[in-house]
């Protein structure tokens, strides 16, 4: 068994098994959620997603920068390089807002503005996903930020191509087509997840009683993560029912 089994994942189950149980993934999977919920959700989840997604490379890098301070040079070298490839991501997620809003505005006649969603004010959960990724890189544990990426990616590769699945049969190929951030995400974290476990598995082999505190950083940002799915369809539910719209 590796390191990461037996001194990580017993602390971070918790969090993963509500993938299964919480009740926006039980939503979103549902066979009997409506075309207009799940389109709105993605909406929200799409032009959301910028205030989530827009740091990412630079908390990865900021990762990296503390971890050579530290005196850990390769795995901050790594972070570093690995930060050159998430720069701009925020921009797909705004593009796939777009694309779906219009679409939505061509078939409703109550319009939705996507700059307007974009600019939203965050959520709790959108505000302290951001919060423990601060608190990873300016403690000293840097790579508590790897840990929090490893649980979202782990979200992104087990959750979201079953989410994917739903949208094909709820709204059709050419929704799916249009999030072009999740699905790549879907594909691409595989090897990012891989990457985060070599330089956590690397921890755990000088520092094992970090387990914990690794796990605590990721189970945190995973709570976090999956709230914000939450809020995205608050949003959409109260659209739908007329409580709050943005209009053109």
């Amino acid at each position: 068994m590796t390191l990461i089994q037996t001194h990580y994942l017993p602390h971070a189950l918790p969090t993963r098994a509500r993938l299964d149980t919480e009740p926006v993934v039980r939503e979103l999977l549902s066979p009997d959620i409506s075309p207009d919920l799940m389109a709105r959700f993605l909406i929200e989840w799409s032009a959301r997603g910028a205030y989530m997604t827009e740091p990412v490379d630079g908390w990865i890098r900021g990762a990296g920068e503390r971890c050579i301070a530290l005196g850990q040079e390769k795995v901050g070298r790594q972070l570093i390089t690995h930060a050159k490839h998430e720069a701009g991501h925020h921009l797909m997620t705004i593009a796939d807002a777009r694309v779906l809003t219009a679409r939505w505005n061509a078939g409703h006649s109550r319009k939705l503005d996507a700059d307007a969603l974009v600019a939203q004010a965050p959520t709790a959960a959108m505000r302290e996903y951001r919060q423990v990724h601060d608190e990873a890189i300016t403690g000293d544990l840097p790579l508590g930020q790897a840990a929090i990426e490893y649980e979202v990616g782990y979200l992104a590769v087990v959750l979201v191509p079953r989410i994917l699945a739903r949208v094909r049969e709820v709204v059709g190929q050419e929704t799916l087509d249009s999030l072009t951030f999740l699905r790549e995400h879907a594909e691409v974290d595989v090897g990012h997840t891989a990457l985060n476990e070599r330089m956590m598995e690397g921890l755990l082999g000088t520092h094992p009683q970090e387990g914990p505190r690794l796990a605590s950083f990721g189970s945190r940002g995973l709570d976090c993560y999956l709230r914000f799915l939450a809020d995205c369809m608050d949003a959409a539910r109260r659209s739908l029912e007329g409580v709050t719209a943005v209009a053109a």
